[in-house]
């Protein structure tokens, strides 16, 4: 392992730009590792789709090519009517799910020393939003089930 070398400055400006590019090489050379890994990620994936590609079998035929689903031989249309209310429940869980994920950083910072009075006023301030949008939501008549 090389010996680090240090830096000493003799109050010219020359000294403190080699400083500088030291800091800046650094700071590159930590984004140049997460590139190569970026790189070997994509890397990995393709070439992974590519031997799918060719070590598939590839043989279509009108059985392969019909449409199927649970076990069900297709009848009549394609398209089905679907209740938008679904989609209402699964938006509205979605929204309380990464709403609840803002809870656990706050739960570290709450723990930490200075800091328990103005982040418990800021989580209260927090739930009282989600609390206002699940009234009005429940004002609505979306979250009863017909």
């Amino acid at each position: 392992m090389p010996e680090p070398t240090m830096v000493v400055a003799t109050g010219t400006a020359g000294a403190a730009e080699t400083a500088g590019t030291v800091l800046a090489a650094d700071y590159f050379e930590s984004y140049s590792v997460v590139g190569l890994l970026a790189a070997v990620g994509v890397l990995f994936v393709a070439v992974a789709f590519g031997a799918g590609r060719l070590l598939r079998p590839v043989v279509p035929t009108p059985e392969k090519l019909m449409t199927y689903e649970c076990g069900v031989d297709p009848v009549g249309e394609g398209w089905a009517h679907t209740q938008v209310r679904y989609y209402v429940y699964a938006f509205l869980y979605v929204i309380f799910a990464v709403d609840s994920i803002f809870l656990f950083p706050w739960a570290t910072v709450f723990a930490a020393p200075g800091y328990g009075a103005a982040t418990l006023v800021e989580m209260f301030i927090f739930l009282g939003f989600l609390a206002v949008g699940l009234l009005y939501a429940y004002k609505k008549g979306v979250l009863t089930w017909t």
